[in-house]
């Protein structure tokens, strides 16, 4: 057999110990063990399914800003890693995305800093139940171990009835709505501290935070833009304000006028103008939209969207 011939054998049983990865479940584990010795802080995601400016080899990788602790490269890393299966979000880098966007709103100053710090101590929540979760996996390993069974119904979701022993319960949105409910640590009508219900209230401020980008990457047709202290409160009153009270409504409107000027945001984003800063946004929130809405159809198609 030639070099030519060895080659194609090789690429052949490499594909097929691939498809038998796939077909077992296992390419995903494989893949996030992948992924996890990967430095997603110090390398820059060179993909996008965003609209922006690309060029004849693709878009171009978000640059890093030197000098400043928040990173739109490093956010956008952590929004293109999150989607999973068809219908899925992993978790590690959902709440990597959101340490980045605490950072995002610490750097506007310390009166919207308050509201990070509960951002925070939701992701702390669901950070030490995986912790918990993993725990007691291992814990229990020995004889008890089974093969991942994944079926996929026709809706396109992936209800991984095996992944909490194959990749930690918490691996993924899914996998934890799958194994929280199963064990009976849900309530739909008391407030709890699981996983499913935090969340949900990471899911809407999620939202706020898309619709504030997604308002300030706005050209205005005519007349000058608008101050982001007003778009910030605009997209907090559509969505966030929903769930919220009056008093806890009025403190957080405040916070809000301490936000910075539209310059601010130029520098933090690595731009130089309100276009620059378009293009930008535009691949944020994209990347945004698709994590946010996979993880809306999973709480949906569970009633979990009016968790108290």
């Amino acid at each position: 057999m030639g070099v030519k011939g060895k080659a194609a054998a090789a690429v052949l049983c490499l594909l097929l110990f691939l498809s038998i990865l796939w077909l077992y479940g296992g390419l995903d584990y494989y893949w996030n063990s992948c992924l996890k010795g990967y430095n997603q802080v110090n390398k820059l995601h060179p993909l996008s399914n965003s609209s922006g400016t690309i060029g004849a080899e693709g878009p171009q990788p978000l640059k890093e800003c030197p000098g400043q602790t928040f990173q739109v490269s490093v956010l956008l890393t952590h929004l293109l890693a999150a989607p999973a299966y068809t219908s899925d979000v992993l978790l590690e880098p959902y709440l990597s995305s959101w340490d980045e966007l605490v950072k995002f709103m610490d750097s506007m100053g310390p009166m919207v800093g308050l509201i990070s710090k509960e951002i925070e101590s939701k992701t702390s929540i669901i950070r030490h139940l995986a912790l918990l979760a993993e725990e007691n996996r291992k814990a229990q390993l020995g004889s008890d171990i089974h093969p991942v069974n994944s079926v996929s119904s026709d809706a396109g979701k992936t209800n991984d009835a095996g992944a909490s022993e194959h990749t930690g319960a918490y691996h993924s949105v899914r996998s934890m709505i799958w194994v929280e409910l199963n064990r009976g640590v849900v309530n739909f009508h008391h407030q709890t501290d699981s996983g499913c219900r935090t969340i949900l209230r990471l899911h809407r401020a999620l939202l706020w935070l898309k619709l504030f980008l997604e308002k300030l990457a706005e050209t205005p047709v005519a007349g000058q833009l608008r101050s982001p202290a007003d778009l910030c409160r605009e997209a907090y009153q559509s969505t966030l304000a929903n769930h919220h009270t009056w008093l806890v409504r009025r403190a957080v409107e405040l916070a809000f006028t301490s936000i910075p000027e539209r310059s601010f945001f130029f520098r933090i984003m690595c731009v130089q103008n309100q276009e620059q800063l378009r293009t930008v946004l535009t691949r944020v929130v994209k990347a945004t939209v698709e994590v946010y809405d996979r993880t809306q159809k999973a709480l949906e198609e569970n009633g979990m969207l009016d968790l108290p």
